[in-house]
Protein backbone atom coordinates (compact mmCIF):
# COMPACT_ATOMS: atom_id res chain seq x y z
CA UNK A 1 0.00 0.00 0.00
CA UNK A 2 1.21 3.59 -0.86
CA UNK A 3 2.43 5.20 2.03
CA UNK A 4 0.43 8.34 1.89
CA UNK A 5 2.77 11.37 2.91
CA UNK A 6 1.60 14.46 5.23
CA UNK A 7 2.52 17.08 2.56
CA UNK A 8 0.99 16.96 -0.66
CA UNK A 9 0.67 20.98 -1.93
CA UNK A 10 2.03 20.76 -5.13
CA UNK A 11 -1.06 19.78 -7.14
CA UNK A 12 -1.45 17.88 -10.70
CA UNK A 13 -5.46 18.51 -11.36
CA UNK A 14 -6.86 15.93 -13.23
CA UNK A 15 -9.75 17.09 -15.39
CA UNK A 16 -11.80 14.71 -16.73
CA UNK A 17 -15.30 15.14 -19.06
CA UNK A 18 -17.96 12.38 -19.53
CA UNK A 19 -18.85 11.79 -23.03
CA UNK A 20 -17.77 15.69 -23.35
CA UNK A 21 -14.85 17.62 -23.10
CA UNK A 22 -14.69 19.59 -19.56
CA UNK A 23 -16.36 22.96 -20.10
CA UNK A 24 -14.16 26.23 -19.20
CA UNK A 25 -16.41 27.00 -16.24
CA UNK A 26 -15.94 23.63 -14.77
CA UNK A 27 -12.47 23.88 -15.05
CA UNK A 28 -11.88 27.01 -13.70
CA UNK A 29 -14.26 26.00 -11.13
CA UNK A 30 -12.18 22.75 -9.99
CA UNK A 31 -8.86 24.88 -10.21
CA UNK A 32 -10.42 27.60 -7.64
CA UNK A 33 -11.29 24.59 -5.33
CA UNK A 34 -7.93 23.18 -5.40
CA UNK A 35 -6.30 26.43 -4.11
CA UNK A 36 -9.08 27.08 -1.78
CA UNK A 37 -7.55 24.32 -0.24
CA UNK A 38 -3.65 25.66 -0.18
CA UNK A 39 -2.46 23.51 -3.28
CA UNK A 40 -0.44 24.83 -5.49
CA UNK A 41 -1.11 23.61 -8.77
CA UNK A 42 1.55 22.70 -10.89
CA UNK A 43 0.26 21.58 -13.95
CA UNK A 44 -3.35 20.24 -15.27
CA UNK A 45 -4.09 17.25 -17.43
CA UNK A 46 -7.59 17.12 -19.44
CA UNK A 47 -9.34 13.60 -20.23
CA UNK A 48 -12.46 12.75 -21.88
CA UNK A 49 -14.60 9.35 -20.98
CA UNK A 50 -17.68 7.61 -22.48
CA UNK A 51 -17.91 5.62 -19.40
CA UNK A 52 -15.33 5.81 -16.55
CA UNK A 53 -13.13 3.05 -16.49
CA UNK A 54 -13.51 0.18 -13.48
CA UNK A 55 -10.02 -0.04 -12.95
CA UNK A 56 -8.92 3.77 -13.40
CA UNK A 57 -12.00 5.72 -14.63
CA UNK A 58 -9.24 7.12 -17.25
CA UNK A 59 -7.51 4.52 -19.76
CA UNK A 60 -4.07 2.92 -18.86
CA UNK A 61 -2.55 5.26 -22.03
CA UNK A 62 -3.62 8.59 -19.74
CA UNK A 63 -2.53 6.92 -16.44
CA UNK A 64 0.63 6.80 -18.35
CA UNK A 65 0.46 10.50 -19.17
CA UNK A 66 -0.21 11.38 -16.31
CA UNK A 67 2.43 9.86 -14.67
CA UNK A 68 5.13 11.45 -16.40
CA UNK A 69 3.69 14.95 -16.18
CA UNK A 70 3.75 14.34 -12.74
CA UNK A 71 7.24 13.81 -12.50
CA UNK A 72 8.30 16.61 -14.44
CA UNK A 73 6.20 18.82 -12.48
CA UNK A 74 7.35 17.35 -8.98
CA UNK A 75 3.61 17.09 -7.80
CA UNK A 76 2.99 15.34 -4.70
CA UNK A 77 -0.54 14.84 -5.02
CA UNK A 78 -2.91 14.37 -8.08
CA UNK A 79 -6.66 15.72 -8.15
CA UNK A 80 -9.04 14.33 -10.33
CA UNK A 81 -12.79 16.46 -10.71
CA UNK A 82 -14.87 13.34 -11.01
CA UNK A 83 -15.84 11.17 -7.79
CA UNK A 84 -13.47 8.35 -7.83
CA UNK A 85 -14.49 4.70 -6.06
CA UNK A 86 -12.86 3.51 -3.63
CA UNK A 87 -10.59 0.69 -5.43
CA UNK A 88 -10.35 3.35 -8.46
CA UNK A 89 -8.80 5.69 -6.10
CA UNK A 90 -6.27 2.84 -4.65
CA UNK A 91 -5.45 1.76 -7.98
CA UNK A 92 -4.52 4.64 -9.50
CA UNK A 93 -2.26 5.54 -6.33
CA UNK A 94 -0.55 2.55 -6.80
CA UNK A 95 0.25 2.87 -10.68
CA UNK A 96 0.58 6.66 -10.27
CA UNK A 97 3.03 6.31 -7.11
CA UNK A 98 1.46 9.64 -5.55
CA UNK A 99 -1.49 10.88 -3.60
CA UNK A 100 -5.19 10.68 -5.46
CA UNK A 101 -7.95 12.57 -4.24
CA UNK A 102 -11.01 12.80 -5.88
CA UNK A 103 -13.54 15.77 -5.90
CA UNK A 104 -15.61 14.90 -2.89
CA UNK A 105 -12.40 14.37 -0.80
CA UNK A 106 -11.38 17.74 -2.25
CA UNK A 107 -14.21 19.70 -0.64
CA UNK A 108 -14.17 17.64 2.30
CA UNK A 109 -11.19 18.98 3.04
CA UNK A 110 -11.75 22.73 2.61
CA UNK A 111 -14.96 22.31 4.70
CA UNK A 112 -12.64 20.58 7.30
CA UNK A 113 -10.36 23.55 7.45
CA UNK A 114 -13.64 26.19 7.42
CA UNK A 115 -15.12 24.59 10.14
CA UNK A 116 -14.98 27.24 12.88
CA UNK A 117 -17.62 26.42 15.56
CA UNK A 118 -18.16 22.72 17.17
CA UNK A 119 -21.80 22.08 15.38
CA UNK A 120 -19.68 22.82 11.91
CA UNK A 121 -16.92 20.85 13.06
CA UNK A 122 -19.38 17.67 14.19
CA UNK A 123 -20.92 18.15 10.97
CA UNK A 124 -17.53 17.93 8.76
CA UNK A 125 -16.27 15.17 10.78
CA UNK A 126 -18.88 13.01 10.36
CA UNK A 127 -18.92 13.47 6.45
CA UNK A 128 -15.12 12.71 6.74
CA UNK A 129 -15.80 9.60 8.48
CA UNK A 130 -18.82 8.52 6.46
CA UNK A 131 -16.82 9.60 3.34
CA UNK A 132 -13.89 6.84 4.87
CA UNK A 133 -16.30 4.42 6.09
CA UNK A 134 -16.56 3.44 2.00
CA UNK A 135 -13.16 3.48 1.24
CA UNK A 136 -11.46 1.19 4.30
CA UNK A 137 -9.09 -1.57 2.37
CA UNK A 138 -6.49 -4.08 3.87
CA UNK A 139 -4.00 -1.55 3.85
CA UNK A 140 -1.71 -3.16 6.54
CA UNK A 141 -0.95 -6.52 5.26
CA UNK A 142 1.10 -7.87 8.10
CA UNK A 143 -1.81 -7.16 10.58
CA UNK A 144 -4.16 -9.02 8.11
CA UNK A 145 -4.80 -11.74 10.70
CA UNK A 146 -3.44 -12.22 14.49
CA UNK A 147 -1.83 -14.92 15.10
CA UNK A 148 -2.89 -16.07 18.35
CA UNK A 149 -0.33 -17.94 21.02
CA UNK A 150 -0.99 -20.07 23.85
CA UNK A 151 -4.04 -19.00 25.23
CA UNK A 152 -4.66 -16.50 21.99
CA UNK A 153 -5.77 -18.92 19.35
CA UNK A 154 -8.25 -18.54 17.11
CA UNK A 155 -9.57 -16.33 14.07
CA UNK A 156 -8.44 -12.87 15.58
CA UNK A 157 -9.57 -9.96 13.90
CA UNK A 158 -8.41 -8.15 10.61
CA UNK A 159 -7.23 -4.94 11.06
CA UNK A 160 -10.08 -3.70 8.25
CA UNK A 161 -12.48 -5.26 10.96
CA UNK A 162 -11.01 -3.35 13.46
CA UNK A 163 -11.02 -0.23 11.41
CA UNK A 164 -14.47 -0.11 10.37
CA UNK A 165 -15.83 -0.93 13.57
CA UNK A 166 -13.71 1.82 15.22
CA UNK A 167 -14.85 4.16 12.16
CA UNK A 168 -18.91 3.02 12.60
CA UNK A 169 -18.83 3.91 16.40
CA UNK A 170 -17.44 7.12 15.58
CA UNK A 171 -20.20 7.66 13.56
CA UNK A 172 -22.93 6.87 16.13
CA UNK A 173 -21.42 9.13 18.29
CA UNK A 174 -21.43 11.73 15.88
CA UNK A 175 -24.64 11.43 14.58
CA UNK A 176 -26.00 11.41 18.34
CA UNK A 177 -24.36 14.78 19.17
CA UNK A 178 -25.44 15.93 16.00
CA UNK A 179 -29.06 15.18 16.92
CA UNK A 180 -28.36 16.69 20.31
CA UNK A 181 -27.95 20.14 18.47
CA UNK A 182 -30.80 19.57 16.01
CA UNK A 183 -32.92 19.28 18.80
CA UNK A 184 -31.48 22.14 20.25
CA UNK A 185 -31.92 24.26 17.07
CA UNK A 186 -35.90 23.32 16.88
CA UNK A 187 -36.28 24.87 20.31
CA UNK A 188 -34.86 28.40 19.08
CA UNK A 189 -37.00 27.85 15.92
CA UNK A 190 -39.93 27.10 17.85
CA UNK A 191 -38.69 30.49 20.02
CA UNK A 192 -38.83 32.58 16.72
CA UNK A 193 -41.82 30.67 15.33
CA UNK A 194 -43.73 32.58 19.10
CA UNK A 195 -42.21 35.72 18.92
CA UNK A 196 -43.40 36.67 14.97
CA UNK A 197 -39.80 36.96 13.68
CA UNK A 198 -39.65 35.52 10.50
CA UNK A 199 -36.33 34.28 9.28
CA UNK A 200 -34.79 35.44 5.70
CA UNK A 201 -32.15 33.02 4.49
CA UNK A 202 -29.31 33.96 2.24
CA UNK A 203 -28.58 30.66 -0.62
CA UNK A 204 -26.18 31.05 -3.23
CA UNK A 205 -23.45 29.33 -5.10
CA UNK A 206 -20.29 29.43 -3.41
CA UNK A 207 -18.86 33.09 -3.91
CA UNK A 208 -21.90 34.51 -5.30
CA UNK A 209 -20.74 37.52 -2.24
CA UNK A 210 -23.44 36.00 0.48
CA UNK A 211 -21.41 37.22 3.33
CA UNK A 212 -20.93 41.35 1.79
CA UNK A 213 -24.20 41.54 1.15
CA UNK A 214 -25.20 40.04 4.51
CA UNK A 215 -22.97 42.25 6.52
CA UNK A 216 -24.55 45.28 4.31
CA UNK A 217 -28.48 44.47 4.69
CA UNK A 218 -27.57 43.60 8.75
CA UNK A 219 -25.22 45.83 9.79
CA UNK A 220 -22.80 43.09 10.59
CA UNK A 221 -18.80 42.52 10.35
CA UNK A 222 -18.44 38.80 9.25
CA UNK A 223 -15.11 38.11 7.22
CA UNK A 224 -15.75 38.10 3.30
CA UNK A 225 -13.30 36.55 1.09
CA UNK A 226 -13.07 36.52 -2.48
CA UNK A 227 -12.58 32.51 -2.22
CA UNK A 228 -14.88 29.26 -2.75
CA UNK A 229 -16.64 28.31 1.15
CA UNK A 230 -15.11 31.12 3.00
CA UNK A 231 -18.38 30.81 4.97
CA UNK A 232 -19.14 27.41 6.29
CA UNK A 233 -20.97 28.04 9.96
CA UNK A 234 -24.26 29.71 9.29
CA UNK A 235 -24.68 33.54 11.22
CA UNK A 236 -27.92 34.83 12.33
CA UNK A 237 -28.57 38.49 12.96
CA UNK A 238 -31.60 40.75 13.67
CA UNK A 239 -32.92 42.54 10.62
CA UNK A 240 -35.10 45.74 11.01
CA UNK A 241 -36.96 45.81 7.85
CA UNK A 242 -38.77 49.68 8.22
CA UNK A 243 -42.24 50.22 9.59
CA UNK A 244 -42.22 47.39 12.74
CA UNK A 245 -41.05 45.13 10.68
CA UNK A 246 -38.09 42.86 11.78
CA UNK A 247 -36.23 39.37 10.14
CA UNK A 248 -33.91 37.30 11.21
CA UNK A 249 -31.23 36.96 8.27
CA UNK A 250 -29.40 34.26 8.02
CA UNK A 251 -26.20 33.53 6.12
CA UNK A 252 -25.84 29.98 4.88
CA UNK A 253 -22.87 27.74 2.81
CA UNK A 254 -22.56 28.07 -0.26
CA UNK A 255 -23.17 25.21 -2.72
CA UNK A 256 -21.62 23.74 -5.87
CA UNK A 257 -22.37 22.14 -8.47
CA UNK A 258 -21.99 18.08 -7.68
CA UNK A 259 -22.20 19.05 -3.55
CA UNK A 260 -20.92 15.90 -1.75
CA UNK A 261 -23.75 13.35 -0.37
CA UNK A 262 -22.07 13.22 2.51
CA UNK A 263 -21.61 16.77 3.44
CA UNK A 264 -25.89 17.08 1.95
CA UNK A 265 -26.64 14.42 4.92
CA UNK A 266 -24.17 15.88 7.69
CA UNK A 267 -25.50 19.47 7.21
CA UNK A 268 -29.14 18.55 7.55
CA UNK A 269 -29.10 20.39 10.81
CA UNK A 270 -28.05 23.70 9.31
CA UNK A 271 -30.19 23.20 6.09
CA UNK A 272 -33.47 23.10 7.84
CA UNK A 273 -32.84 26.25 8.43
CA UNK A 274 -33.52 26.84 4.49
CA UNK A 275 -36.74 24.86 4.62
CA UNK A 276 -38.08 26.36 7.28
CA UNK A 277 -37.24 30.32 6.12
CA UNK A 278 -40.47 32.39 5.70
CA UNK A 279 -38.16 33.53 2.72
CA UNK A 280 -35.02 32.63 0.84
CA UNK A 281 -33.04 35.13 -0.94
CA UNK A 282 -31.09 33.19 -4.05
CA UNK A 283 -27.88 35.58 -4.55
CA UNK A 284 -26.67 35.43 -8.09
CA UNK A 285 -23.12 37.12 -8.72
CA UNK A 286 -24.91 39.14 -11.76
CA UNK A 287 -20.85 39.42 -12.89
CA UNK A 288 -20.43 35.62 -13.42
CA UNK A 289 -20.97 34.91 -17.28
CA UNK A 290 -22.25 31.39 -15.96
CA UNK A 291 -24.78 32.51 -13.50
CA UNK A 292 -27.62 30.91 -15.32
CA UNK A 293 -26.00 27.48 -14.81
CA UNK A 294 -24.77 28.26 -10.86
CA UNK A 295 -28.62 29.11 -10.10
CA UNK A 296 -29.98 25.69 -11.71
CA UNK A 297 -27.26 23.80 -9.17
CA UNK A 298 -28.65 26.11 -6.56
CA UNK A 299 -32.16 24.95 -7.15
CA UNK A 300 -31.25 21.62 -7.50
CA UNK A 301 -29.68 21.57 -4.16
CA UNK A 302 -32.64 23.44 -2.17
CA UNK A 303 -34.72 20.43 -3.72
CA UNK A 304 -32.71 17.74 -2.62
CA UNK A 305 -32.57 19.72 0.71
CA UNK A 306 -36.54 19.80 0.94
CA UNK A 307 -36.82 23.89 0.53
CA UNK A 308 -37.92 23.99 -3.02
CA UNK A 309 -41.42 25.01 -1.47
CA UNK A 310 -39.88 27.83 0.12
CA UNK A 311 -40.32 31.42 -1.36
CA UNK A 312 -38.11 32.78 -3.15
CA UNK A 313 -36.40 36.27 -3.97
CA UNK A 314 -33.83 35.71 -6.79
CA UNK A 315 -30.58 38.62 -5.99
CA UNK A 316 -28.76 39.24 -8.77
CA UNK A 317 -25.43 40.89 -6.53
CA UNK A 318 -22.61 42.54 -7.88
CA UNK A 319 -24.38 44.75 -10.72
CA UNK A 320 -21.47 46.89 -10.57
CA UNK A 321 -19.25 44.33 -12.48
CA UNK A 322 -22.07 43.03 -14.62
CA UNK A 323 -21.23 42.84 -18.12
CA UNK A 324 -22.81 46.06 -20.28
CA UNK A 325 -25.48 43.62 -22.09
CA UNK A 326 -26.93 42.22 -18.76
CA UNK A 327 -30.67 42.61 -18.45
CA UNK A 328 -31.74 44.02 -14.84
CA UNK A 329 -35.28 44.08 -15.19
CA UNK A 330 -36.39 40.00 -15.44
CA UNK A 331 -34.89 36.83 -16.15
CA UNK A 332 -35.90 34.66 -18.97
CA UNK A 333 -38.86 33.21 -17.17
CA UNK A 334 -40.38 36.70 -16.38
CA UNK A 335 -39.44 36.79 -12.66
CA UNK A 336 -38.56 39.95 -10.93
CA UNK A 337 -34.83 40.72 -10.42
CA UNK A 338 -33.70 42.46 -7.38
CA UNK A 339 -30.41 43.81 -8.63
CA UNK A 340 -27.83 45.20 -6.10
CA UNK A 341 -24.43 45.75 -5.24
CA UNK A 342 -23.68 44.77 -1.30
CA UNK A 343 -20.08 47.13 -2.57
CA UNK A 344 -21.63 50.04 -3.74
CA UNK A 345 -24.72 50.11 -1.93
CA UNK A 346 -27.19 50.22 -5.01
CA UNK A 347 -30.62 48.35 -4.82
CA UNK A 348 -30.25 47.51 -1.33
CA UNK A 349 -33.16 49.90 0.17
CA UNK A 350 -35.08 48.80 -2.92
CA UNK A 351 -34.30 45.14 -1.71
CA UNK A 352 -35.27 45.65 1.92
CA UNK A 353 -38.66 47.02 0.89
CA UNK A 354 -39.45 43.97 -0.88
CA UNK A 355 -38.91 42.18 1.42
CA UNK A 356 -40.45 43.89 4.28
CA UNK A 357 -43.66 43.45 1.48
CA UNK A 358 -43.26 39.23 1.34
CA UNK A 359 -42.95 38.62 5.15
CA UNK A 360 -44.90 41.17 6.78
CA UNK A 361 -48.33 41.02 5.42
CA UNK A 362 -51.24 42.98 6.36
CA UNK A 363 -50.66 46.11 7.51
CA UNK A 364 -52.41 48.33 10.26
CA UNK A 365 -51.72 51.92 10.51
CA UNK A 366 -53.14 55.32 12.29
CA UNK A 367 -53.19 57.35 15.25
CA UNK A 368 -52.62 55.58 18.49
CA UNK A 369 -53.28 57.11 22.02
CA UNK A 370 -52.00 56.54 25.22
CA UNK A 371 -51.10 57.22 28.51
CA UNK A 372 -48.58 58.57 30.64
CA UNK A 373 -49.16 55.17 32.87
CA UNK A 374 -48.52 53.43 29.08
CA UNK A 375 -44.75 54.05 28.88
CA UNK A 376 -43.84 50.54 28.58
CA UNK A 377 -46.16 50.15 25.36
CA UNK A 378 -44.89 53.30 23.95
CA UNK A 379 -41.30 51.97 24.20
CA UNK A 380 -42.19 48.79 22.51
CA UNK A 381 -43.29 50.46 19.61
CA UNK A 382 -40.05 52.55 19.38
CA UNK A 383 -38.15 49.31 19.59
CA UNK A 384 -39.83 47.90 16.85
CA UNK A 385 -39.51 50.87 14.36
CA UNK A 386 -43.08 51.58 14.52
CA UNK A 387 -43.47 54.68 15.19
CA UNK A 388 -43.83 57.47 12.63
CA UNK A 389 -44.65 60.42 14.13
CA UNK A 390 -45.14 61.27 18.39
CA UNK A 391 -47.45 64.93 19.57
CA UNK A 392 -46.56 64.99 23.33
CA UNK A 393 -49.19 66.67 25.84
CA UNK A 394 -49.62 66.70 29.38
CA UNK A 395 -52.73 64.06 29.15
CA UNK A 396 -49.72 61.39 27.34
CA UNK A 397 -49.13 60.64 23.61
CA UNK A 398 -50.11 60.65 20.25
CA UNK A 399 -48.38 58.20 17.95
CA UNK A 400 -48.52 57.68 14.76
CA UNK A 401 -47.60 54.57 14.02
CA UNK A 402 -47.55 51.66 11.25
CA UNK A 403 -47.14 47.90 11.84
CA UNK A 404 -47.86 44.49 10.63
CA UNK A 405 -51.26 42.85 11.55
CA UNK A 406 -50.25 40.26 13.45
CA UNK A 407 -47.96 42.00 15.83
CA UNK A 408 -51.08 44.55 16.45
CA UNK A 409 -53.06 41.51 17.54
CA UNK A 410 -50.03 40.53 19.24
CA UNK A 411 -50.22 44.34 21.50
CA UNK A 412 -54.06 43.75 21.64
CA UNK A 413 -53.80 40.22 23.50
CA UNK A 414 -51.12 41.30 25.71
CA UNK A 415 -51.83 44.94 26.57
CA UNK A 416 -55.72 44.65 26.67
CA UNK A 417 -56.29 47.49 23.79
CA UNK A 418 -59.60 47.14 21.95
CA UNK A 419 -59.78 47.11 18.07
CA UNK A 420 -61.00 50.29 17.71
CA UNK A 421 -57.09 52.01 19.96
CA UNK A 422 -55.74 52.69 16.17
CA UNK A 423 -57.95 54.51 13.25
CA UNK A 424 -56.92 52.13 10.90
CA UNK A 425 -55.59 53.29 8.08
CA UNK A 426 -55.23 49.97 5.71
Amino acid sequence: MLDRPRSGERALLLHIGLTRPSFDDEIQEFRALAESAGARVVSEVEARRDRPDPKYFVGSGKVDEIAARARESGAELILVSQPLRAGQERNLEKALKTRVLDRNGLILDIFAQRAATFEGKLQVELAQHEHLASRLVRGWTHLERQKGGIGLRGPGETQLETDRRLVSRRIRYLRGRLERVERQRAVSRKERRRADVPAVALVGYTNAGKTTLFNALAGADLTAKDQLFATLDPTVRRWPLGGGTEALLVDTVGFVRDLPHELVAAFRATLTETREAALLLHVIDAGDPHHEDRRRQVEGVLEDVGAAGVPVLRVYNKVDRAPPDFVREFDGAGITKHCVSALTGEGLEALKNAVRERVAGARVAGELRLTPAQGRLRARLFDWHAVRAETVDEDGYTLAVDLPAQRWRQLREEEGLSADSIRQKV
